[in-house]
């Protein structure tokens, strides 16, 4: 990298809305998120599947023909 063009790449502290804290490397030295991998819901298990039952019924019954 160039000197004086380039940001500080330095350590940086992330916190969570969780309250879970980890050390990386960025830009900044402190970073606020609101979602990290141990409150997301994917990493965590708790990922509740998608209701997708009744969109076809539904969009069926919007756009039907009316029978003659």
């Amino acid at each position: 990298m160039k000197p004086g063009i380039s940001p500080e790449y330095d350590r940086c502290v992330v916190s969570c809305a969780c309250g879970n804290t980890f050390e990386t490397r960025a830009t900044v030295r402190e970073m606020r998120v609101e979602v990290c991998s141990n409150c997301h819901p994917f990493y965590t298990g708790t990922q509740r599947p998608a209701d997708r039952g009744g969109r076809i019924e539904r969009f069926n019954r919007k756009y039907a023909r009316k029978a003659a």
